[in-house]
């Protein structure tokens, strides 16, 4: 897709497109209220600046969306393909990961979100295990702070462009 496609989009058509990389509903009507975008820069800064007036329900939502996508789509084949570092990680560290997800969890009352772009599965379970003593509201932060990354590379990949610079008009 490129900048000028998501442009045109209706709004219903634009907050779908949108949703597969942030599912949060201020976030999305921000988003689209914000077209059209002239560059990847300034949809990237929108991005950016409507993350940060998010409220820590929102970061909820977010979150819970993100647990969700196995179910199907295009943020399901990228949640995935982003994941694939611990599938390819040995079967301790596979199993220790699913202990440390669920304790996660249950301390925090979400899935443990992590922009797991370069890192491999024993990084992954020692950020988890380090983030398990976090306190609830520094962890939400932290938590959020990777979501936006997520969101930044999510936003690269819908519009074909992985580094800087500008995405196709």
């Amino acid at each position: 897709m490129t900048l000028a496609d998501l442009n045109e989009l209706s709004p219903e058509q634009a907050r779908q497109v949108l949703s597969s990389c942030c599912g949060v509903t201020r976030w999305l009507d921000a988003m689209v209220a914000s077209r059209p975008y002239q560059s990847l820069d300034h949809i990237l800064a929108t991005a950016k600046a409507a993350s940060l007036r998010l409220k820590a329900d929102d970061w909820r939502e977010a979150f819970a969306r993100h647990a969700g996508e196995r179910a199907g789509g295009l943020d399901a084949a990228w949640s995935v393909a982003e994941q694939s570092i611990a599938a390819h990680s040995s079967e301790a560290t596979r199993k220790a990961l699913a202990e440390v997800n669920q304790l996660y969890e249950q301390r925090f009352g979400h899935i443990f979100l992590t922009c797991a772009t370069g890192k491999s599965g024993d990084e992954i379970l020692g950020e988890a295990r380090a983030r398990l003593l976090n306190e609830p509201a520094r962890e939400l932060m932290v938590a959020a702070d990777e979501q936006r990354k997520i969101m930044r590379l999510r936003l690269r990949k819908l519009l074909g462009t992985t580094g800087p610079g500008q995405a196709r008009a």
